[in-house]
């Protein structure tokens, strides 16, 4: 295993463990979201499976990740290698941002990440959207228009 791929694995287990620490569901509420309008807003577009990301880069992607509150999947295509994670709330995707390394780049879509090189995820980003963080993943994703 590569060290990208370890750290990548370790933080999604961390973070998968922390969203529900309390026992609880991330979010707090049936749209997941926190008050603000934000959650509520984008709750109404379908949130993509890791597989429905991953058939979009003509990949089946090897699950490293099967959890109630997240859900992370390898991938490896002749676009790179890349790790697609999905959450089941918009609160559980910012507490795995603020947690990402500020040094790795992350693609961010609506309740999903791609984690990988920048040379990779443009190319991830050309078939799949979502906005490229390259250091601070605190910024929120613009709601969908």
């Amino acid at each position: 295993m590569t060290y990208p791929r370890i750290a990548a694995l370790a933080l999604a287990l961390a973070l998968s463990a922390a969203c529900s620490a309390n026992g609880a569901p991330a979010g707090g509420g049936p749209a997941g979201g926190s008050g603000d309008g934000y959650g509520e807003a984008v709750a109404q577009e379908k949130a993509l499976t890791v597989e429905e990301l991953a058939a979009r880069l003509d990949c089946k992607p090897d699950i490293q990740i099967e959890a109630s509150e997240l859900r992370q999947g390898h991938c490896k295509t002749s676009m790179g290698e890349f790790f697609l994670t999905t959450f089941a709330t918009q609160q559980g995707k910012d507490e795995w941002m603020d947690a990402a390394p500020e040094y790795n780049p992350h693609l961010v879509g609506h309740l999903w990440t791609a984690l990988s090189t920048r040379k990779v995820l443009e190319r991830v980003q050309e078939r799949i959207g979502g906005d490229l963080h390259l250091t601070d993943h605190r910024t929120q994703t613009p709601v969908p228009g």
